[in-house]
């Protein structure tokens, strides 16, 4: 099983580390890895998981381009997306 949410963010964080730069490609890159496992694994991340990606988001796009911050923005959007299909928090 696919999770939408959690791919869409992750080929909208691809797209924001194409027009990044330094650090934030690697970071954005590597986030973008994380969430291609996560959209696919066995069990879904919880909330914690997820709140700690978003809240690394928020670090990176302080420091780029607004084309990227865009992206961020909707990669950010797709997780909250996911987020409210998680029982708990």
């Amino acid at each position: 099983m696919v999770r939408e949410e959690l791919q869409t963010a992750a080929d909208r964080l691809r797209t924001a580390a194409e027009t990044a730069d330094g650090d934030a490609v690697e970071r954005l890159t590597g986030l973008a890895d994380k969430l291609d496992t996560l959209a696919t694994a066995d069990r879904g991340p919880d909330h914690g998981t997820m709140a700690r990606m978003q809240n690394t988001l928020n670090e990176v796009k302080d420091d780029i381009a607004p084309e990227a911050a865009d992206a961020i923005d909707d990669a950010k959007a797709a997780i909250s997306e996911y987020r409210s299909t998680v029982e708990g928090v």
